[in-house]
């Protein structure tokens, strides 16, 4: 709502607008008064950009059942979006990206060969019912695509760790994950079946190794996180906060005694990287001030740890993420601004 307002000089009373005198236009509004040309159209569409390489690399290493799993979920996320908002009688906002990208994030927290069903139903989830029952987007309290991953991952615990065998340019065969040998086995079997701990690093980073379709190349994954926050798209002390809190925590939780752990294969093993980046940084599920979204990373990234050295999961990221979902309202309320005036 504005109101045009015509005076002859500042502070005096509205005048009618007469020939003889000299105009000036004011436009009074409502707050906020900062103006930006990003609008949420923009913001989804750049996140699912910095997401492609990524995408495509997953794509390549793991073959055409990673091509089907990503097309899948996208592409129901969005008809459902589309259905959903035709019921409730809203207009359709499917070119915003918001339910591309949630579909993809799905897909990205799923093995490669799933059942074609597991990433439409996922999206179904994610889209109806963790973003539309709540009122749509900016309203939903949880990330859709982590809630339709932890969904899944309750509905068909077998299908959603079920790893098939593959074979990378560094000719390792593998049906586990790292962070499922390193459950299992322990980390001197960890480092046994990939020959040395650079072997190890060096699969990590580039991502030649077995898991989730978003647990690629920590590399592509980083050059992505690294441009939103060029772009001011994401706070930067999100990711920090979190990756720093896992590799801390692991580095002093070691499997030996304390100060024994691998901060490094924790930092880019599974779905850190992707998490940190990509998900714990939704600007509709974290705290909205930056000391609110330390405590929010911090605790994301305890939990992480938390459930991967004594949970019966080997990863953590999905759950911590959504718990802290939780909480996000109480620390908004805890890290509450004084008002301007206030002491």
């Amino acid at each position: 709502m504005s109101t045009e307002v015509f005076t002859n000089s500042p502070g005096a009373n509205p005048l009618p607008e007469s020939a003889d005198s000299e105009q000036t236009l004011l436009t009074v509004s409502s707050s906020p008064h900062m103006f930006s040309t990003d609008s949420t159209q923009k913001i989804m569409w750049t996140v699912i950009l910095t997401l492609t390489p990524a995408i495509v690399f997953a794509a390549v290493h793991f073959g055409w059942p990673a091509v089907l799993t990503l097309a899948l979920g996208g592409l129901s996320a969005v008809i459902f979006e589309a259905l959903v908002q035709k019921l409730r009688k809203k207009a359709v906002t499917i070119s915003d990206g918001s339910a591309l990208l949630s579909g993809l994030l799905l897909a990205m927290c799923l093995p490669p060969s799933v059942p074609f069903f597991l990433p439409i139903v996922g999206s179904f989830i994610a889209i109806v019912i963790a973003k539309h029952s709540m009122g749509g987007l900016g309203f939903n309290i949880f990330n859709p695509a982590h809630i339709g991953r932890a969904a899944l991952m309750v509905s068909w615990p077998v299908a959603m760790t079920t790893w098939s065998s593959m074979t990378t340019k560094i000719d390792s065969v593998s049906s586990a994950t790292p962070l499922n040998v390193l459950k299992q086995q322990g980390y001197d079997a960890l480092i046994t079946s990939f020959g040395s701990p650079t072997h190890l690093y060096e699969s990590l980073f580039l991502g030649l190794r077995n898991g989730s379709l978003g647990e690629t190349s920590v590399l592509l994954l980083l050059l992505g996180g690294v441009v939103l926050i060029y772009k001011r798209y994401i706070d930067w002390v999100v990711p920090v906060t979190m990756i720093g809190t896992v590799g801390i925590l692991v580095w002093i939780c070691g499997p030996k005694g304390f100060f024994t752990g691998d901060p490094l294969f924790h930092i880019m093993a599974g779905g850190l990287m992707l998490g940190a980046f990509f998900m714990a940084t939704d600007m509709v599920t974290a705290p909205i001030t930056r000391k609110g979204k330390v405590i929010f990373a911090a605790g994301a990234g305890g939990i992480t740890v938390l459930i991967r050295l004594l949970g019966g999961y080997p990863e953590g990221v999905c759950y911590s993420i959504l718990l802290m979902n939780c909480v996000t309202p109480l620390i908004d309320r805890f890290v509450q601004p004084v008002r301007y005036g206030r002491k």
